[in-house]
């Protein structure tokens, strides 16, 4: 195996929070020459999005949740999860092993440290994940989205790269292209959204919270709206009796188009979603999931909000008459959309794939050097010799 042409193996969970970014590394590694395969679980393997160049690698991975008496089965699956992984090794001899988080990735990982091979983790959301703080001390690099990461322990703070969450190149490729024009009379386009399967919170409150605001705003409003299947004729005769218009749907395959239209993005606080909105630079209103693992998602709302770029409420705080409030001091004159837009815009990583590929390639290639390392001297790290 030469320099220029390495293996790599990603590891990650079958959500797409986990493999969005897997995905964005793999294109940018196999664009560099290197050949890359992927072990995820059975969604993973599936999911929409997958470049048809990787090969994926299902693996058992048990899962441990509170409740003791499973862990037994966990820790089994994981053991053959980990034998397997290690006969990939065998046949594919990867330079390093990069993990994403999520249960399948952890025997992967275990597997690596096994057999001498290199590893580092890739955070995604603003608190350090349970896999990965389970990986902190065995693995030679954390890459990170955030600056500040919640549940990273002092002894590891050496091993950070803060590098960004990579995007997809179709929400990438639309950052140069300016915030929607938007006057004072002119249509003012919402975007809503709760994950892949939208937000049940979501369609109760939005449709309400629109209808609160002043007349002269409201009959701008264009809204499109993820819903649920089982929500959505409930929703359209909200919008309706409200005489908003609105566009709905259960999955909307042109996103990206729909975000570079948008002028406001309601919806949740997941780590790929923050990184879109600052990539294209959209001011958002955010409802962190409550249910979130250490409330990560509240989290990922605080350089986002810090900056101007978006607020955030609660779910138990979400009202028709919050939202409407929350809407109106974004909204209140075009030029306040727009500076928020631009404030989102400035907390956004474009060059996230890049950086991580970067540090990626010091494993089985050169020595390792820094790579945005954060309260190091590599934040100019634009000037970086090419690696072999």
């Amino acid at each position: 195996m030469t320099g220029a042409n390495r293996h790599y193996v990603l590891a990650a969970g079958g959500t797409g929070g986990h493999l969005i970014p897997a995905f964005a590394l793999a294109t940018e590694l196999e664009r560099r020459g290197h050949h890359v395969a992927l072990v995820t679980d059975e969604r993973g393997a599936v999911i929409p999005g997958k470049p048809s160049f990787l090969p994926a690698h299902v693996l058992p991975a048990g899962r441990f949740g509170k409740n003791p008496l499973a862990w037994a089965k966990g820790a089994s699956a994981v053991l053959e999860g980990r034998k397997m992984a290690l006969r990939l090794f065998e046949t594919f001899e990867p330079s390093a092993v990069v993990g994403f988080g999520g249960y399948p990735a952890l025997p992967a990982l275990l597997a690596s440290t096994s057999a001498g091979i290199p590893s580092l983790v890739h955070e995604q959301n603003a608190v350090l994940g349970r896999v990965n703080r389970m990986l902190a001390g065995r693995v030679q690099a954390i890459a990170t989205a955030y600056p500040d990461i919640a549940r990273l322990k002092p002894k590891h703070a050496e091993k950070v790269h803060l590098v960004g969450n990579p995007v997809r190149a179709e929400v990438l490729q639309l950052r140069q292209e300016p915030f929607p024009p938007l006057s004072e009379e002119g249509l003012l386009r919402v975007l809503v959204t709760g994950g892949s399967q939208g937000a049940r919170v979501l369609s109760e409150i939005v449709p309400d919270g629109l209808a609160m605001l002043p007349p002269a705003l409201r009959q701008r409003l264009q809204i499109t709206q993820q819903c649920r299947a089982e929500d959505i004729d409930a929703v359209r005769e909200r919008y309706r009796s409200h005489d908003i218009p609105a566009e709905l749907g259960t999955y909307f395959e042109d996103m990206a188009t729909r975000l570079a239209d948008a002028h406001l993005f309601i919806g949740r606080a997941g780590a790929s979603t923050i990184a879109e909105l600052t990539a294209v630079g959209r001011p958002a209103i955010l409802i962190p999931l409550p249910i979130a693992t250490d409330d990560h998602q509240a989290a990922n709302t605080r350089e986002l909000t810090k900056a101007g770029g978006a607020r955030m409420i609660r779910q138990e705080r979400f009202t028709p008459k919050e939202l409407a409030k929350q809407i109106q001091v974004l909204a209140q004159h075009p030029q306040a959309l727009a500076n928020a837009a631009h404030a989102a815009w400035n907390c956004g990583r474009p060059d996230a794939a890049k950086d991580l590929a970067d540090l990626v390639e010091c494993f089985g290639g050169a020595e390792m050097m820094d790579v945005i390392r954060v309260g190091g001297e590599a934040a100019e790290a634009k000037g970086r010799e090419a690696l072999a």
